[in-house]
């Protein structure tokens, strides 16, 4: 769908969150160059500052909110959890992996290039959040952490919705005999989403095992997007895609959610 001239994608899942906006952004409709193009919202690149700004600026203008008030974390790969009473300076994110609040106007966001954003509301208590659950963060507990923030504001496990949003898929996320034996040790069960490559290679699909974790949390209604940033590198900024093309940096997608202002 396009959304004030920006391709986003959204999720059933929050079909029935009246009063709550979001959105899963790609690479479409900014206005950076190169390898960053076109709607790298990421601080963490090399991109230009003013493009990344006027990036952020048509994605919250998307969402109806101010440029300001499009809040992201410094992500890190960790189960930390901020949450925002306030507005931060762009330039003094906290440390984190996943924002959530209960204040209309603050646009909770997860910035990723292959992990997966996952995005929270529960329309009943009025509480959102947004996560980045790359592998280390989703094994942690990045999804855990969250929800326990969202209840600490008054949500309910029984009425939060949870969507995953593009990342990599199950024929592309390459892993090691390390990385398998890290999750089948926290459960047995999960090595029926590794599939074999080539030596000792596996595939991992991180979006089936991040939406078993959310229903085993009691999150009811969760939902996985089915598109492959790797796959679907032309739309989605992926950063496996680049490293193994030599390609030096890269931009990042942007999911983020929003209480609507009455």
């Amino acid at each position: 769908m396009i959304m004030n001239d920006i391709p986003v994608l959204f999720s059933p899942a929050f079909d029935n969150c009246d009063g709550i906006s979001h959105g899963f952004f790609g690479r479409g409709g900014g206005v950076s160059e190169g390898r960053y193009k076109s709607l790298n919202t990421g601080w963490g690149s090399d991109d230009k500052r003013a493009h990344i700004f006027e990036n952020r600026r048509r994605v919250a203008n998307a969402l109806g909110c101010e440029t300001n008030n499009l809040l992201s974390a410094h992500q890190h790969h960790s189960i930390d959890v901020i949450t925002a009473t306030n507005i931060w300076d762009m330039g003094e994110s906290p440390k984190a992996d996943a924002i959530v609040t209960n204040i209309a106007g603050i646009a909770c966001s997860a910035l990723a290039a292959d992990c997966a954003p996952v995005l929270f509301a529960d329309p009943v208590a009025r509480v959102i959040g947004a996560a980045h659950a790359g592998w280390r963060g989703a094994l942690g507990g990045v999804t855990d952490a969250t929800i326990d923030a969202m209840l600490a504001l008054g949500a309910t496990r029984e009425n939060i919705h949870a969507a995953i949003g593009p990342c990599i898929g199950a024929k592309h996320f390459e892993v090691g005999p390390e990385f398998v034996a890290q999750f089948v040790a926290e459960r047995t069960d999960t090595a029926k989403l590794f599939t074999k490559g080539q030596g000792d290679r596996s595939y991992f699909d991180i979006k089936t095992y991040l939406a078993r974790k959310l229903l085993r949390a009691g999150v009811r209604i969760t939902q996985a997007l089915p598109d492959c940033t790797y796959a679907q590198h032309d739309h989605y900024f992926s950063y496996r895609h680049n490293a193994h093309n030599g390609i030096s940096d890269y931009g990042r997608n942007i999911s983020a959610i929003i209480l609507d202002e009455s």
